[in-house]
């Protein structure tokens, strides 16, 4: 099993935009790498359609986005204008092909008994390859996410993921339920009161393991 904190492997594949070695088309930003059971199956229509209309979004956060679908890149290239006509949104961001399964055991989402090829295999065959992987500059796993067939995904999640791992990683706060930017977040336990005092000025104690404070900048 991948969990947060694990470096997230690398490969080598062959894409929509090109062969690319994953922690290097990373480079020094975050990645959203997001998958799918197979091309041309509604749900994922909707999403990749979505996700293409949220690139500046997720550029404004230094985030890139990479698909991969458990078919072949020529299969991708055709289903993009399927996509766009959908959505209204070109897709300009890297689709793996993983027709050989390679990447989706890589990542835990099949199985090594699932053999070696995507010919013949229905979405029901690779519904687990439904999974969201959020990793960092280290190239570290930050979130992992899973959802199924039936239930597209809510993509504005990862941004409000992405604002709370940016924000989180330059102060010594945690962000609370449901918190969006802009709202009070909580200081962590490992910071004194007389330290909390120093770095953020005011601070409200709900309990005595529970501070919160204004965001920081």
């Amino acid at each position: 099993m991948l969990r947060i904190n694990d470096t997230a492997p690398d490969f080598t594949a062959d894409t929509t935009e090109g062969t690319i070695n994953f922690h290097e088309w990373i480079g020094d930003g975050y990645a959203i790498l997001f998958s799918h059971p197979k091309d041309f199956t509604p749900v994922c229509t909707t999403e990749l359609g979505v996700m293409a209309g949220m690139m500046d979004k997720f550029a404004k956060r230094n985030a890139k986005i990479i698909g991969i679908s458990v078919d072949p890149v020529d299969d991708h290239v055709k289903w993009k204008s399927d996509i766009e006509s959908v959505s209204g949104n070109q897709v300009a961001y890297p689709m793996i092909g993983d027709s050989e399964l390679k990447v989706a055991k890589l990542y835990n989402m099949l199985p090594a008994s699932e053999g070696d090829s995507s010919e013949g295999r229905t979405p029901a065959d690779n519904a687990t390859v439904r999974s969201v992987f959020v990793i960092g500059p280290d190239k570290k796993i930050k979130l992992t996410l899973t959802y199924p067939m039936t239930t597209g995904r809510n993509f504005d999640e990862l941004l409000r993921v992405l604002d709370s791992l940016q924000l989180t990683a330059n102060h010594a706060v945690a962000t609370p339920a449901n918190w969006s930017q802009g709202e009070d977040v909580i200081i962590t336990p490992a910071v004194s009161n007389e330290d909390a005092k120093e770095r953020f000025g005011d601070f409200e104690t709900v309990l005595p393991y529970l501070r919160k404070t204004k965001q920081p900048h």
